[in-house]
């Protein structure tokens, strides 16, 4: 892997678990419940879920990262995925490494995870400008922070 180095994005800080691991990092994902492999990406996504639970309040146990979604037919995997108390999926995450932009491709990309799941809210993230969407009658709407969870 090549080393990088964890630039500040744009949330609060959070303390989290790095190790080595040979001539790579990892991080630990408290929601998968293991260390993975620290890559810009994963930087971005530790932070939004850190930022979810600790800011917004989202129940880590309703989480689920690198959802297998189909679309057309193929595996894919959303980002991130939040569940509602009734285990219905209620947001999608996208993130993006802090060196990428967020794009109309971004948006389709999590558009097309939206087709299988069928989710209120769309959230994209380069760990620098984050967008939150929600859906509407016939389209996406801005928001101007994430959606609050309800208890």
């Amino acid at each position: 892997m090549n080393e990088f180095t964890l630039e500040h994005l744009n949330f609060p800080d959070f303390s989290f678990r790095v190790r080595e691991q040979g001539q790579s990092k990892q991080i630990f994902d408290s929601v998968r419940r293991r260390f993975v492999a620290l890559t810009p990406e994963e930087w971005v996504r530790q932070n939004l879920i850190q930022f979810m639970v600790e800011v917004y309040q989202y129940p880590l146990s309703l989480m689920a990262v690198e959802k297998i979604v189909k679309v057309n037919g193929l595996s894919q995997r959303a980002d991130v995925v939040v569940y509602d108390r009734l285990g219905s999926p209620w947001l999608i995450a996208e993130c993006k490494a802090p060196s990428v932009s967020i794009s109309q491709d971004t948006f389709l990309q999590a558009a097309r995870y939206n087709f299988s799941l069928n989710v209120s809210f769309l959230l994209l993230t380069n760990g620098h400008e984050h967008f939150c969407l929600k859906r509407g009658i016939n389209q996406f709407e801005f928001m101007e922070s994430l959606p609050k969870f309800e208890l």
